[in-house]
């Protein structure tokens, strides 16, 4: 099967050996997105709110360059850096998706790339 990578300029370019997305099949696999700004490509300023909130901004742009939206988001996985920032990505998270949201998975981690306070990664189904 054909892999597509998807690359767009509006969210941070790879700081690795990986693609912003892989398109496979009907399948859009995003690697984990940290709150970094894609025009200075350096860690946005603030808490942890601060830092989902460019999360998210990072990812719908990715799922935009597939032409893709949060309504074709399947299933997630957030890392934190500390536990104790759940309710608060949680609720920026969460207004994000209308209806039936998507499946999830959240992981304390020990550290993150950056030291950023948190990471999210989603697998979208395209129509």
């Amino acid at each position: 099967m054909k892999k597509e990578a998807i690359l767009t300029k509006d969210a941070p370019a790879p700081i690795g050996p990986y693609s912003q997305a892989i398109k496979v099949g009907n399948f859009l696999f995003c690697s984990g997105q940290i709150p970094l700004d894609p025009v200075t490509n350096t860690v946005v300023p603030g808490d942890v709110k601060a830092q989902t909130v460019q999360v998210m901004k990072n990812i719908d742009a990715v799922l935009k360059a597939a032409g893709a939206s949060f309504d074709h988001i399947a299933k997630t996985t957030i890392f934190l850096k500390s536990m104790g920032d759940f309710p608060v990505v949680n609720e920026i998270y969460g207004a994000h998706f209308k209806g039936t949201p998507p499946a999830r998975s959240t992981v304390e981690v020990a550290r993150l790339p950056r030291d950023v306070s948190v990471e999210i990664e989603v697998l979208a189904v395209l129509n």
